[in-house]
């Protein structure tokens, strides 16, 4: 058995107990076999009612408290989490699945292996809505920019599930030129992009009425950010949330 980035997973059969590292992912499997979720970051935190032990944060888990729940498997991310830790952990010899999603298509594809492959189940119900939903790319109808840092600015780049995510749903990323995933830019930056709308997430930088919007000439919307850049159940609600934005 392999994961997304080709690494072999030594289970002997479908995973039972498993820790999370990525929230996206805690929630995926909460929302669909929640008896096997062992462990889980104080980051994650959909669904609101997760009780499960917590290992600490998705770039400085505690790996020992980690090992103590005696995981079949842990879940983690190439971008959220870091291959020491990985790598740490397989020396242990707990067994590691790393997804790597940049686009829709990869986060639709790495769930249903994670389901199927490692926890032995069929793909869940959200997961089969979410694969029909997004099945048709929109047509372009807006542009957008997406800032996602402050002081300093940083926002959405090309090459990102966020990019992908936007332009499926006819929202064009003003500032996918630029280069790097997440480039810093100038508030000016943003403004001078000529996007139609600059939308304001409330996370990782938890954007709010007083504190962002200011900044720009440009008209901007608050939006959620787990439903911009959290592949699982959320890529279900990302999509009518998309849908209703306008200039």
């Amino acid at each position: 058995m392999r994961d997304d980035l080709g690494a072999d997973v030594p289970l002997r059969g479908p995973a039972r107990r498993v820790v999370s590292l990525v929230p996206s992912l805690t929630e995926a499997i909460a929302a669909s076999a929640p008896e096997r979720l062992a462990g889980a970051t104080d980051w994650c935190t959909h669904p609101s009612d997760l009780d499960v032990a917590r290992v600490r944060g998705t770039k400085n888990p505690d790996l020992a408290a980690i090992r103590a729940l005696s995981p079949d498997l842990v879940v983690a991310n190439q971008e959220e989490n870091r291959e020491l830790d990985v790598r740490r952990l397989r020396d242990a010899g707990v067994a590691v699945w790393v997804t790597r999603i940049e686009t829709v298509e990869e986060a639709l594809a790495s769930m249903s292996r994670l389901f199927t492959e490692a926890l032995g189940l069929a793909d869940p119900p959200w997961l089969v809505e979410a694969r029909s939903l997004w099945a048709t790319p929109a047509g372009r109808r807006l542009s957008v920019a997406v800032p996602i840092w402050r002081d300093p600015w940083m926002v959405v780049g090309s090459q990102t599930y966020t990019d992908d995510l936007l332009a499926r749903a006819g929202l064009a990323n003003a500032l996918a030129h630029l280069d790097g995933r997440y480039p810093t830019v100038t508030a000016d930056d943003v403004d001078g992009a000529g996007a139609d709308v600059v939308l304001l997430p409330d996370e990782p930088y938890v954007f709010t009425a007083d504190d962002g919007p200011e900044a720009f000439t440009t008209p901007t919307r608050l939006v959620s950010g787990r439903l911009l850049t959290w592949y699982g159940p959320a890529m279900v609600e990302a999509s009518a949330m998309l849908a209703a934005i306008d200039g």
